[in-house]
């Protein structure tokens, strides 16, 4: 999948692009039809870094709803030719997404569109899995057949069959077709279940690939032969070596950490890590100054497994490093610094907008530090990251961090985040929004009584509505 290009931020484009609240606020005020060609272009255009773990669908059918928005635009994306040839999830799982809610709104078109692809279409697990969650059971029994017609009666076709039955991530299809008495329906999903349960036992009990021997010199011998195969293996390496390492191998571990290959050498800096041994925070600098890229990189994911007082102190004396090691040291006093860390987060921060932009990986653990620490001063670059990053949840982070630090924030960004797109910032929204905003209390009374909206969300808005009551 290709990089999204995300429209700048102040525009309607941009904004419905990252999710965010004034993006629906925009949308609504704007002439209806640029708001749903704005619309459109984000559900078959997927706007998000990583699709896995950002929310759009929710976000993107509310706003449907409200534009009272049409499906032919989805409908030719989902039908046209492309996805004949195209069978990447990510190129039609937002529409499909979009589609779902639409469907648990009571759009009856929505729904039929979502049988017809699962029918036809290439993605047409997920739009099944949609439907699973929504649909009768008279609409998915009329699916066994055209579903079914996609595995050919052959033994590649049966075993294609058993994985997806196996692998269903809604099984509830699934089971009421096994229900079905004809032969060529329940008969066949009850062989493929069946052939499935066996091959999942099978692969518990088969040798998953080559293990190290039970010595220390055994699995720093494995470590560098995955690293030489192009499969590191220093992680599990690590907990091999806690297997059969005792105190008398110390030695010999620094020794590796500090000299060895590269494989056994990260695998050695990941178990002195796990065993808080103090004599890493050592080998951590050795390491980032002579080793390789690989070991270098091991370095620092064992500093930050390091916790203690040691670990802080030392990070604050490597804050300054314009290398990852410098970065994981201001990563670390944003989780575990004091007070008297504030003023280098705070510059960690700043310089990382300014060196890396407001998409930086570094900056979720540093907007989290800084409302952790409590830093106002840190409050505009937190504004710059809310209204410029692509990633919703960063913003989110950015929301939290901003309820602990502006004063403002009740009465600016917590209104707008009532509309956005991830339901942990309008949590954080609910709590903090200014109810004598009236777009606030209509917007509140809205999310608890819309059965779509998550439970954590709905608990933070009723806590905010609650009577008060009278005094005697």
């Amino acid at each position: 999948m290709f990089e999204p290009v995300i429209a700048p931020s102040g525009t309607l484009l941009g904004m419905l692009q990252r999710g965010r609240g004034d993006g629906t606020l925009h949308a609504l005020a704007a002439p209806r039809g640029e708001a749903l060609a704005a619309l459109n272009h984000c559900v078959l255009n997927d706007p998000r870094h990583d699709w896995q773990v950002e929310n759009r669908s929710l976000y993107y059918a509310r706003l449907y709803l409200d534009l009272h928005g049409g499906l032919d635009e989805i409908r030719r994306h989902l039908g046209g030719a492309e996805d004949a040839v195209d069978d990447d999830e990510s190129r039609t799982g937002l529409a499909l997404a979009v589609l779902g809610h639409l469907a648990s709104y009571g759009r009856h078109d929505a729904l039929e569109l979502l049988r017809d692809y699962a029918a036809r279409g290439a993605n047409w697990e997920w739009a099944l899995d949609e439907l699973a969650l929504r649909d009768d059971d008279t609409g998915l029994r009329a699916l066994a057949e055209p579903v079914l017609a996609r595995f050919p009666a052959t033994p590649e076709g049966e075993a294609d069959l058993a994985v997806a039955v196996r692998d269903a991530y809604e099984p509830r299809p699934w089971r009421l077709w096994e229900e079905d008495p004809r032969a060529a329906v329940g008969g066949r999903i009850r062989a493929a279940r069946e052939a499935g349960s066996f091959d999942r036992w099978q692969r518990q009990l088969r040798p998953t690939g080559p293990r190290p021997g039970w010595s220390v010199q055994a699995v720093f011998d494995w470590a560098d032969q995955g690293l030489e195969r192009g499969t590191p293996l220093h992680v599990p390496a690590a907990r091999c070596l806690a297997a059969v390492a005792v105190d008398a191998d110390r030695p010999a571990i620094v020794v590796a950490a500090r000299e060895g290959a590269d494989g056994a050498r990260c695998a050695a800096l990941h178990y002195l890590a796990e065993r808080q041994d103090p004599v890493l925070l050592d080998l951590v600098e050795h390491a980032v100054s002579t080793g390789s890229r690989t070991v270098a990189e091991a370095a620092v994911a064992a500093f930050e497994r390091m916790c203690g007082e040691a670990a802080v102190d030392r990070a604050r004396s490597w804050v300054h490093r314009p290398d990852a090691l410098g970065a994981s040291a201001a990563g670390v006093l944003a989780c575990r610094g004091g007070s008297g860390d504030s003023m280098l987060v705070l510059g960690a921060l700043r310089e990382t907008v300014r060196a890396d932009g407001p998409d930086a990986p570094l900056l979720w653990t540093l907007v989290d530090g800084t409302g952790r620490l409590g830093i106002t001063c840190a409050a505009p670059v937190l504004r710059h990251v809310y209204r410029e990053t692509a990633s919703s949840r960063l913003r989110g982070r950015a929301a939290r961090a901003l309820a602990a630090t502006d004063p403002t924030f009740v009465t600016g960004f917590a209104v707008e985040c009532l509309w956005d797109c991830e339901e942990t910032t309008r949590e954080v929204a609910a709590r903090h929004a200014e109810t004598g905003d009236l777009r606030v209390a209509e917007r509140l009374r809205r999310l608890a009584a819309d059965p779509a909206e998550e439970a954590e969300v709905q608990t933070a808005v009723r806590s905010r509505m609650v009577p008060e009551t009278p005094s005697h």
